[in-house]
């Protein structure tokens, strides 16, 4: 840690606040999705451009990449904000709503960047201080397209041991945690995830006439309740595993049976052999649900994210970072594992390190009844945006200094 108390950090995160601000809004008004961000690149660049940083962007998408060499030698960190947001449309009814139908920072990626560039501004200022090297990660594409394994292919984690990345963080904003909370734990945090789709093949007919058709309907819906009863019989109740149909497609009109159903869902686990298990268990009880009824049943799982396993000694390091940075009553243990997926795990599958979660409830809501990220109506805490990005610095001195 430098010489620099960490009280003064926040208390100068807090006077960055008003421009963090701008920053975010700014972004929320004009959201885009996937991995190519142009206009998201371009504000990040502009609030970048005076610092004494390095700066790179992506060749096959959006990124940013800045990095700032410290006075001495010494280890690499990177600290990674996501910049991407969700293909829905808004309903929040703020001021700076998304000013297009169909997309919304719902996932607080918005403030994620905003927070990133603010912890640029304080880590640049301490430059003569520090020894080693901070690589600021902007990243495209979380949502479902990967970003973060495109930047590692075109090399944001360098070579470990030739000024390759020694140590990574990212935080994650959160409505249901109270505001300027932190939250964290070592291990696995959050879950690995697959798609699935099946799609059971019968015979169409007259509606009037089932005998002489083969309803894939009733067997699609049986095949649902199946795989539920599955994952309650098969996987280790202290190994979780969830397996959501959150779409059903079959049909054109109430007069005809149709030819197929389909089924479309997501699978989550924690560890490599659970998921495994439920791979091969739901292509088994689709098959044979599907034979039982002389249907046929076509499984298709690919593969998503990984899960997030934060490495304990660096999950220790953040937390007594931000323990004596906001108090150590504003800093917890994150009591269970999230299902949720996040693709921070490509880069914690090569380097130790931590994904921790910034509680940004707004004020006078309750967490267990404010909308949650995702929502069409979810709403931040602006105000948690001085804690995260002094975080984010607070935790970076204390890496450099290990």
């Amino acid at each position: 840690m430098t010489a620099d108390a960490p009280r003064p950090l926040l208390t100068q995160a807090r006077r960055l606040l008003p421009d963090l601000v701008s920053t975010r809004r700014a972004l929320h008004r004009a959201p885009e999705l996937g991995l190519h961000l142009p206009r998201t690149q371009a504000t990040v660049l502009a609030a970048l451009a005076e610092l004494p940083l390095s700066v790179t962007t992506g060749k096959r998408l959006s990124s940013v990449v800045a990095t700032l060499d410290g006075a001495r030698p010494g280890p690499t960190v990177l600290l990674r904000g996501d910049m991407d947001a969700l293909p829905q449309r808004e309903d929040t009814g703020l001021e700076f709503a998304s000013e297009l139908p169909d997309a919304m920072h719902a996932c607080g990626h918005d403030l994620h960047t905003a927070m990133l560039i603010g912890a640029a501004r304080l880590l640049a200022a301490r430059r003569d201080e520090l020894r080693g090297r901070v690589v600021f990660m902007f990243q495209p594409g979380e949502e479902g397209d990967g970003g973060a394994r495109h930047m590692i292919d075109e090399g944001v984690l360098g070579t470990r041991g030739d000024g390759g990345v020694d140590a990574a963080f990212a935080l994650h904003v959160s409505t249901r945690l109270g505001s300027g909370t932190l939250h964290l734990r070592p291990g696995p945090t959050l879950a690995a995830y697959d798609s699935l789709h099946v799609t059971v093949r019968g015979r169409g007919g007259h509606a009037s006439a089932p005998h002489r058709a083969l309803d894939p309907v009733p067997v699609a819906c049986e095949i649902v309740q199946a795989l539920q009863t599955m994952v309650t019989r098969t996987v280790h109740v202290f190994d979780p595993a969830v397996v959501t149909v959150a779409r059903i497609t079959a049909g054109t009109t109430t007069n005809i049976i149709p030819e197929t159903a389909e089924l479309h869902g997501t699978l989550r686990t924690l560890t490599p052999g659970t998921r495994r298990l439920l791979r091969e268990n739901v292509a088994r009880v689709a098959h044979h649900v599907a034979a039982a009824h002389g249907a046929t049943a076509e499984v298709e799982l690919p593969e998503g994210y990984p899960p997030v396993v934060n490495d304990p000694d660096r999950t220790a390091a953040a937390k007594a970072a931000a323990a004596a940075l906001l108090g150590p009553d504003r800093v917890h243990d994150l009591a269970e594992p999230v299902m949720g997926a996040e693709d921070f795990s490509y880069v914690l599958e090569r380097v130790p390190g931590t994904m921790a979660f910034l509680g940004a409830c707004p004020p006078g809501a309750s967490p267990d009844e404010a909308p949650d990220i995702h929502s069409n109506r979810v709403v931040f805490d602006e105000d948690a945006m001085a804690a995260g990005c002094a975080v984010h610095a607070a935790v970076a001195l204390r890496f450099l200094g290990d």
